[in-house]
């Protein structure tokens, strides 16, 4: 598993699927709050004047020269629930962003958010 130290070194360093396809560029690490570990990336993509931010698992993800790979298809990242490039994630919005990838969401036992940004 990442470090949230290590994946922040990849900032601003191309976003690509698991056959090489240029997703976007990798803007931020959302952790789990349960456990600290890094859980979501956030990766720019759109058109210069209508950018936002896509969320995407670092479950199975893995770095080369340049470039964090991650497990899911250019398509299925590009669907996934955006913010705008400036935004933060609403609490309300955190379940959306687990079922597109069909993962299972559980908030902590108060029902404090799952994920932070870092």
């Amino acid at each position: 598993m990442f470090e949230a130290g290590d994946i922040r070194e990849w900032r601003g360093h191309d976003v690509v699927d698991a056959s090489g396809h240029r997703v976007g560029v990798l803007e931020s690490v959302y952790v789990d709050t349960a456990t600290d570990q890094p859980f979501y990336a956030t990766v720019t993509v759109g058109l210069p004047t209508r950018r936002r931010l896509v969320f995407v698992p670092l479950a199975k993800a893995t770095v080369g020269p340049g470039y964090l790979k991650v497990a899911y298809d250019k398509d299925t990242v590009k669907k996934a629930p955006a913010i705008d490039t400036d935004g933060e994630l609403p609490a309300a919005e955190e379940p959306a962003v687990f079922a597109h990838y069909e993962i299972d969401y559980t908030p902590g036992a108060g029902g404090e958010r799952r994920l932070a940004r870092r």
